[in-house]
C-alpha cells in the first residue's frame, strides 16, 4: 500500500512541511510520485522516518540521524509487524474493511490468548498516542469486536468457577475486561460478561441470577476519591457475598481505599486467580 504524505505525518508524528524540508535538504525520505504527481511512500520509508525521529529524541541532529538510518542494514519485517502496520495505515484513512482484514491476517496461526496478548491488547494500548478521536473510535471498535468474537468463539474446557466481569458505572473502556475474559475462559472458568458502564443495580440483578464465585471490575476511568468510594462501595454491596477483585489504572490510584473497603486488586488473570484462591482458602479454614 502506498501512503500519502498527510498519512505519513500522522503515522510518524513528523509534520508534512518537515518531511518536505528533509527531502529537499537531505534527499530523505524518497517518495515516489503518483499519476497525479502526489508524493506516495512505502512502508519501508515510514519505518525509516520513525527511526530518524527516535534517534533525534535521543539527541542526534537530523543530519546525523538520517545518515545513521541510511547506513543501517535492511531488516526483514516480521509478518505480524506488517499486519499491524497495515492495520494502522488503514485506520488512518478510515478504511474499516482494510483494518479488519489486517486483524484477520494477524490472527492466522495464533491461538486465542496469544492473539489477544500479542496483537489486540497492544493495539488498544497504542491508540491514544497514535490516533485522533475519530480514528481511535473506529480502531477501538474493531479491536473490541475482535475480542468479543474471540471470547464467544472459545470452547470452555472443564466446569470451573464462575466469574462475573463488568466495568462500573460511567466506565466505557472494556478492552482489558474482554482480555481478562479470554484468559479466564482459556483456564476453564465460566465467564459472564456484562461489559461497559454497569450500574450497581445491574450488578445486583446479575449476581442474584448467576451466583458468581468472583466478581471482577475494571476501573479504567480516573475518579476522585469520593467518587471511587461511592462506586466501589455500591458495587460491593450489590455483589455480596461474592468477593470483588478490581483492576485498571482507575483503581491503582486508590489501592489503600479499595483494601479498606474489603476489595482485592489484581493486574492480570494470574493475579486474579491467585487472589481468589487465597480468599477461598481463608474461608475454608476452621
Amino acid at each position: 500500500m502506498s501512503l500519502r504524505i498527510r498519512t505519513i505525518a500522522r503515522l510518524t508524528g513528523i509534520r508534512e512541511a518537515t518531511l518536505r524540508a528533509w527531502e529537499r535538504r537531505h534527499g530523505f525520505p524518497r517518495p515516489e510520485r503518483s499519476e497525479n504527481n502526489y508524493r506516495v511512500y512505502s512502508r519501508d520509508e515510514v519505518e525509516a522516518v520513525r527511526r530518524v525521529a527516535k534517534l533525534m529524541e535521543e539527541g542526534l541532529s537530523v543530519s546525523e540521524a538520517i545518515a545513521q538510518v541510511r547506513d543501517e542494514p535492511r531488516t526483514v519485517v516480521p509478518p505480524e509487524a506488517r499486519h499491524l502496520e497495515r492495520f494502522w495505515a488503514a485506520v488512518m484513512v478510515l478504511d474499516a474493511e482494510g483494518a479488519d482484514a489486517a486483524l484477520s491476517a494477524a490472527q492466522v496461526g495464533l491461538g486465542a490468548t496469544p492473539y489477544c496478548d500479542t496483537v489486540l491488547i497492544p493495539l488498544l494500548r497504542e491508540m491514544a498516542s497514535r490516533l485522533d478521536v475519530a480514528r481511535e473510535h473506529l480502531a477501538s471498535a474493531l479491536v473490541r469486536q475482535r475480542l468479543r468474537m474471540l471470547l464467544s468463539g472459545m470452547e470452555r474446557v472443564g466446569d470451573g468457577p464462575r466469574a462475573l466481569l463488568a466495568c462500573p458505572a460511567r466506565d466505557h473502556h472494556e478492552g482489558g475486561l474482554l482480555a481478562l475474559g479470554v484468559h479466564l475462559k482459556a483456564r476453564g472458568w465460566r465467564v459472564t460478561l456484562l461489559g461497559a458502564d454497569t450500574p450497581s443495580e445491574a450488578l445486583q440483578g446479575a449476581c442474584m441470577q448467576v451466583r458468581p464465585e468472583l466478581v471482577a471490575l475494571s476501573f479504567i476511568r480516573r475518579r476522585d476519591a469520593d467518587d471511587f468510594v461511592a462506586v466501589l462501595s455500591g458495587a460491593m454491596h450489590a455483589c455480596a457475598p461474592a468477593p470483588v477483585v478490581v483492576g485498571g489504572p482507575g483503581a491503582r490510584e486508590h489501592l489503600k481505599t479499595l483494601f479498606t473497603l474489603g476489595a482485592q486488586y489484581a493486574e492480570s488473570a494470574e493475579e486474579l486467580i491467585a487472589v481468589w484462591q487465597q480468599a477461598r482458602n481463608a474461608q475454608n479454614r476452621p
